[in-house]
């Protein structure tokens, strides 16, 4: 009988779009609550904030909102806990949780563009404005 190696756990992103409108205590609450969810049953590799982003059309009536990505390593019973979790709270817009394939690249540094398109938003609602 041919033995089955351990495998390594799959990595996954969680990419989480929050409401800006919320009060950044609450975001970060939220960001803290997954993030202790998430060491219960796994483990975080990185994590990135990627800040206040036009999005590519509305979502409940906003056209922007606080990118986070989160990459972890768990078991399936962690994705559906946290699946659960975040279409029940609020100040969480949108999310999505993708298993990585081997040999994918990185995540982008977004830092920098990030805060180049808030700027570029707070231009064009100023310009509205006049």
């Amino acid at each position: 009988m041919a033995r089955r190696m351990a495998e390594e756990q799959p990595i996954y992103d969680l990419i989480l779009l929050l409401d800006p409108s919320a009060e950044d205590e609450r975001r970060s609450n939220i960001l803290a609550s997954l993030e202790q969810v998430i060491e219960r049953q796994g483990a975080i590799v990185s994590r990135h904030d990627w800040g206040l982003r036009p999005t590519a059309y509305e979502v409940r009536k906003r056209a922007d909102a606080d990118y986070h990505l989160l990459q972890f390593q768990g078991p399936r019973e962690l994705l559906q806990q946290l699946d659960h979790a975040l279409k029940i709270t609020d100040g969480v817009n949108r999310f999505r949780i993708i298993k990585l394939r081997k040999g994918t690249p990185a995540p982008p540094d977004l830092t920098m563009s990030a805060a180049a398109a808030a700027e570029a938003q707070a231009q064009t609602q100023t310009e509205i404005e006049r």
